[in-house]
């Protein structure tokens, strides 16, 4: 038997779970639930959440080292959202996430990254679209996959997959345990399709 896939969601109050009924409703759970479905038992998944509402690069650049030292194969770093609510300085937000990757890989883990969410408060923000900008140029520039969460949230309601009640909490500001399920769907999907570089065995096809 070979380790289990240890992954662990990083980031604030959307990876914590803020808008969802409960925890076992979060992303991180229902992407634990989502993998193993999808693995079919062929390995054993681990989804550690360690969001912590509120945070901002500035936060998580403090408490990375801390993510990195439990050692997991895979980091989902979800960041961006509260900085240009904050006001954290744009050049410091893109100094932080990549310096934050290369902690990262220099600890031989894998990293992913989610952007900001849609919704009336960020979007009114004038800034909030520069930082999702710049989060898709750090991932273009350092070839780190980026979960384009904004741009996915607006086809969900252009397709009429969710409704704006169905994808956001009451608040507006968070997503619901169904917004959450369409995230965890999209993260599975980008796992699976990287699959080769985070040691998961693939049964060899038969000759």
């Amino acid at each position: 038997d070979h380790e289990p896939l240890r992954i662990i969601a990083f980031g604030s109050s959307s990876t914590e779970g803020v808008g969802a009924t409960s925890p076992a409703a979060s992303y991180p759970s229902q992407l634990q639930a989502q993998l193993t479905r999808l693995l079919q038992g062929r390995d054993q998944v681990i989804v550690l959440n360690r969001g912590i509402g509120g945070q901002d690069a500035d936060d998580m650049a403090v408490r990375i080292s801390q993510v990195i030292a439990e050692h997991p194969d895979l980091i989902i770093w979800q960041t961006g959202s509260n900085d240009s609510l904050r006001g954290v300085p744009l050049e410091r937000f893109v100094q932080e996430t990549t310096d934050g990757i290369k902690q990262i890989r220099a600890a031989n883990i894998d990293v992913m990254l989610v952007g900001p969410q849609l919704c009336l408060k960020l979007d009114g923000e004038h800034s909030s679209g520069l930082y999702r900008k710049a989060l898709r140029a750090i991932g273009q520039d350092m070839q780190v996959p980026v979960i384009r969460r904004h741009e996915m949230m607006r086809h969900w309601l252009t397709e009429h997959v969710l409704t704006p009640e169905q994808m956001l909490a009451p608040d507006g500001l968070h997503m619901t345990d169904g917004g959450y399920a369409k995230l965890a769907e999209a993260i599975a999907q980008e796992i699976l399709h990287r699959t080769e570089s985070l040691r998961v065995e693939n049964p060899s096809p038969a000759d």
